[in-house]
C-alpha cells in the first residue's frame, strides 16, 4: 500500500514538475532586445507637434481605488448639458498624444474631456511599464468617471490604438455599466484579430515565449513572474531625442500588457460595446482597416464606422475630420 501511495504521489510531483519546468524555460529564455526603431509607426507629425505646454490644462490628481494619486488633464465645453468624454492614450505614450482632439471637443462645446495619463505612463509613474495586477487600469478608470462625472451625466469612453483595445475591455468587465456610449480610434482588438498586422505593423515586439510561459503559470494562479517585460515598442530614436524622449514607456509587464487588450475571448467584449463609433485611417500601419466593420459588425450591430482616407494610425489622433466624425456622434447622443 505503500509502495501505491509513493508512486502516486510521485506521479503527481512528476505532472506538476514537467510543465512548471517547461513555463520556467520559455519565461527565462527570452529577454527585451535594443530595437532599432526603424521599422513601425510614423512618428513625423508627432514630432512636429510638441504642444505647447504653457497653454496646457494643469496636470491634476485623483484618487484612485487603492489610494494612489493619478494624474488627468481636463478640457472644460462650457455646455451643462454635454457628457463626459475620457480619452485614452494609446501603447507607449500619454494623454499629451490627445491634446489637439481633446481641445477641439471641448471647444465645440460637444464633450467635457478629461485625458488621464494611465497607470505606469506619462511623466514619473511610479513604476514605468507595469501596474499591480490584471484589471488595475480598469479599476483606475472607473474611479476617474465615478469621481468627474456629474450626477445624470452621460458617460463617453474612448480611446486610441490600445486605449481603443481598453475601452473595449471596460465594455466586457464589471464596470460596464458606467459608460453609455464609445469611441474607437484604430483600437487594437488582439494580436490574433483579424484587424491586426504582424507584430502591430512592427510597433509591438512581443516576447512571445516568454508570454506563453508566464500564461501557463498564471492558468493555475502562479502570478509572482507577472512584473517581468513582455512587450517592448518600436520607438524611433528621435522621440528619446526629443523634449519629451524622458516621458516614453518602451516596454510594459506582463499584468500591464494583459491590462491593456480585450480579454481572450475578445468578440465577447465586442459584444458589449455600448453604441459606438470607431474611426480608422486608410493608411494605418498597425491595423488592416477595412476589416473592423466585417469583424465587428458580426457580434455587434451598434457601432458606426468611418475611415479617414490618407490618414496613417497616429495622423488620426490630430485630424479635423476624426474630430467632426467625433463631434456628429456624441452630438447623436443627446
Amino acid at each position: 500500500m505503500v509502495d501505491v501511495l509513493t508512486e502516486v504521489l510521485t506521479f503527481a510531483a512528476i505532472s506538476v514538475a514537467i510543465p512548471l519546468t517547461i513555463a520556467l524555460v520559455l519565461i527565462f529564455s527570452q529577454w527585451p532586445q535594443k530595437l532599432s526603431g526603424s521599422a513601425g509607426l510614423d512618428f513625423t507629425a508627432q514630432l512636429r507637434a510638441v504642444p505647447d505646454r504653457s497653454a496646457l490644462p494643469p496636470r491634476t490628481a485623483y484618487v484612485a481605488k487603492d489610494g494612489r494619486q493619478l494624474f488627468y488633464r481636463k478640457y472644460e465645453s462650457g455646455n451643462d448639458q454635454a457628457p463626459l468624454l475620457v480619452l485614452i492614450h494609446g501603447s507607449g505614450w500619454h494623454g499629451l498624444a490627445l491634446d489637439p482632439m481633446a481641445r477641439g471637443l471641448a471647444d465645440a462645446g460637444v464633450a467635457d474631456v478629461v485625458v488621464p495619463d494611465l497607470r505606469g505612463h506619462g511623466p514619473n509613474p511610479q513604476r514605468r511599464g507595469d501596474v499591480d495586477y490584471i484589471g488595475q487600469l480598469e479599476d483606475d478608470l472607473a474611479a476617474l468617471i465615478e469621481q468627474q462625472s456629474k450626477p445624470g451625466q452621460k458617460v463617453v469612453l474612448g480611446g486610441h490604438s490600445s486605449g481603443g483595445g481598453l475601452v473595449v475591455r471596460f465594455a466586457g468587465g464589471k464596470h460596464r455599466k458606467l459608460i453609455s456610449a464609445a469611441i474607437l480610434l484604430a483600437p487594437f482588438l488582439k494580436y490574433n484579430a483579424p484587424t491586426t498586422r504582424p507584430n502591430s505593423g512592427g510597433w509591438a515586439n512581443p516576447l512571445t515565449r516568454r508570454i506563453i510561459g508566464l500564461t501557463m503559470l498564471n492558468a493555475v494562479g502562479i502570478r509572482v513572474l507577472n512584473h517581468l517585460p513582455v512587450i517592448q515598442f518600436a520607438f524611433p530614436q528621435a522621440v528619446f531625442d526629443g523634449p519629451l524622449g524622458n516621458t516614453a514607456t518602451s516596454q510594459y509587464s506582463y499584468r500591464l500588457n494583459a491590462s491593456y487588450a480585450p480579454r481572450n475571448n475578445y468578440l465577447k467584449d465586442i459584444a458589449a460595446l455600448p453604441d459606438f463609433l470607431l474611426v480608422v485611417g486608410s493608411r494605418d500601419e498597425a491595423f488592416f482597416a477595412e476589416k473592423y466593420e466585417p469583424t465587428m459588425s458580426a457580434v455587434n450591430s451598434r457601432g458606426t464606422y468611418v475611415t479617414i482616407d490618407n490618414a496613417s494610425h497616429l495622423e488620426i489622433q490630430n485630424n479635423d475630420r476624426v474630430v467632426q466624425a467625433m463631434v456628429r456622434f456624441i452630438e447623436g447622443l443627446r
